[in-house]
């Protein structure tokens, strides 16, 4: 079956510049201490969002809580530890921003790990998908009330074109059985983090609620995300992070398209955002395509009946809702 046409985004040239007036929204950044999850704050901030900057490391955090204060003229934005590798943090980061505000109106789930050496969550998953995937998945869920509480709300999910490469089995996501690989493991989080967004948005129009479920790439960004690949030879971290700039995208450039995901009025429900250029490495923001995989609607089910399964969390609030009859 052909590809339908994907419409272009209105905005063919996004920049910071262009981030409509956020002075009555409440955002929730994850990873918000440094890289894309920084720039996304500090930006929202700058069009006066109020910024919940959730985050592991709290001195980085606080940091980051700093940079965005000196940007913003408003005094109420919040820093909420948050360890998305432990779902007893997940779920007490969940607890105290609801208890700080009546509505969240977008969730940037932006936090991450790449290629790291194998290893476990608290809740024993396998720690890429554990931290990429299950720990958003709960957070979502967590935070559910408090989103369908504001009145348009967003779930942006952080995807790669990495996910192309993705080997998905359901019963196997932990790397119990196969051998594991670190850009195997990555690859796979990716992918469930396109599937997790698309079957949000379905159940959210399943369920008649007004939240959209959009996902976001950044391209190939100068992030410390690639930090863990680089071996430790004296200059090799520099040299990455330039050929990185010469090649893909500056972390500013990579941040453009979580941030049109979070606050442009003509993004739609599971829409893809992210660069095309040189296979989707850089690039102005546009609506990007997904890989058959990331399309399949079946494995979309199973990988959020799986989530449930492993988790608890079950999106109450997401219930389908019957035809109503006159």
């Amino acid at each position: 079956m052909p590809m339908p046409k994907r419409e272009a985004l209105q905005n063919k040239n996004f920049r910071r510049s262009d981030i409509p007036d956020q002075s009555k929204r409440t955002i929730l950044i994850t990873g918000a201490n440094n890289g894309l999850g920084l720039q996304a704050a500090t930006a929202l901030a700058k069009a006066g969002a109020q910024i919940l900057l959730a985050c592991r490391n709290q001195v980085t955090g606080n940091e980051a809580l700093s940079q965005v204060l000196a940007v913003s003229s408003r005094t109420d934005h919040h820093l909420i530890p948050l360890d998305l590798a432990d779902l007893s943090s997940v779920r007490a980061a969940a607890a105290q921003a609801s208890s700080l505000v009546p509505q969240i109106d977008v969730l940037i789930n932006n936090a991450g790990l790449m290629a790291i050496p194998q290893a476990r969550t608290v809740d024993g998953f396998e720690m890429q998908i554990g931290t990429n995937h299950f720990g958003h998945f709960v957070l979502t869920d967590a935070l559910l009330p408090t989103l369908l509480a504001a009145p348009v709300p967003r779930v942006v999910s952080l995807a790669s074109i990495a996910h192309r490469q993705a080997n998905m089995r359901l019963e196997d996501l932990n790397f119990d059985r196969r051998r594991y690989t670190r850009m195997g493991a990555y690859n796979q989080s990716k992918l469930a983090n396109l599937l997790f967004s698309a079957e949000l948005a379905r159940r959210s129009d399943a369920a008649r609620t007004q939240l959209i479920s959009v996902a976001a790439h950044p391209g190939v960004a100068a992030t410390n995300l690639f930090d863990s690949m680089v071996p430790p030879i004296p200059g090799a971290l520099t040299i990455t992070h330039l050929g990185l700039r010469a090649f893909g995208n500056s972390e500013t450039a990579g941040a453009l398209s979580e941030l049109y995901a979070a606050v442009m009025p003509d993004v739609r429900n599971n829409d893809y955002i992210g660069p095309t250029n040189l296979a989707g490495v850089r690039g102005p923001v546009r609506r990007s395509p997904r890989s058959s995989k990331a399309r399949n609607a079946d494995l979309a089910k199973g990988l959020w009946e799986k989530s449930v399964e492993l988790t608890g969390a079950t999106f109450a609030q997401l219930q389908p809702k019957a035809n109503s009859t006159k």
